[in-house]
C-alpha cells in the first residue's frame, strides 16, 4: 500500500488520511474491502456523534426555477463547522435534494436515495461528512413550497 492509495481512498471518500491507512491495513490493499470498513466506521462515529448537542448551524435557502423554494435549517456542533465550505455544500445538496424529490419529513428525506450519487442514501451522504469533520450534523427542519400549490 502507497500513499498514492491512501490519498485515493481519502479522496474518494473523505475519511482521514490515518482511517485510510488503517482501513487498507485491514483490508490487505483491497480497495472495495477499505471503503466498507470506512462506511462501517461511519456509522459507529455518527452514533456516538450523534449524541452531542448541535447549537450552531446555518438556514439555507434555494429556489429553483421560480417555481420551488426550499428553506433548511442544519446543526452542527460549532461556528467552525458551520462556515465550513465542505458542510456549506452539503447544506446546499440537501436544499437540492429537497426540491427535487419533495419528502414530507426528515425521516423520509434521511431514506431518500441521493440525487448527486445514487449509490447513497442522504443518511449515508450526511455520515461521510460527519466522518471528514467528526462532529454531529442534525436536520433540525426544512419546508418546500411549490407554485400553485394548496396550503394545508
Amino acid at each position: 500500500m502507497s500513499a498514492a492509495d491512501i490519498a485515493k481512498l481519502r479522496e474518494e471518500t473523505g475519511a482521514g488520511v490515518m482511517e485510510c491507512k488503517k482501513a487498507l491495513e485491514e483490508a490487505k490493499g483491497d480497495f472495495g474491502k477499505a471503503k466498507g470498513i470506512l462506511a462501517t466506521s461511519a456509522d459507529a462515529i455518527a452514533k456516538k456523534k450523534a449524541e452531542r448537542s448541535t447549537h450552531a448551524g446555518v438556514i439555507e435557502a434555494y429556489v429553483h426555477g421560480g417555481r420551488i423554494g426550499v428553506m433548511i435549517e442544519v446543526n452542527c456542533e460549532s461556528d467552525f463547522v458551520a462556515k465550513n465550505e465542505d458542510f456549506k455544500k452539503m447544506v446546499h445538496d440537501l436544499t437540492m435534494q429537497i426540491a427535487s424529490m419533495a419528502p414530507k419529513d426528515v425521516t423520509e428525506l434521511l431514506a431518500q436515495e441521493f440525487i448527486m450519487d445514487s449509490k447513497l442514501t442522504v443518511d449515508e451522504y450526511m455520515k461521510t461528512l460527519v466522518l471528514k469533520i467528526r462532529e454531529n450534523i442534525q436536520i433540525k427542519r426544512f419546508v418546500r413550497y411549490e407554485l400553485g400549490e394548496e396550503t394545508k
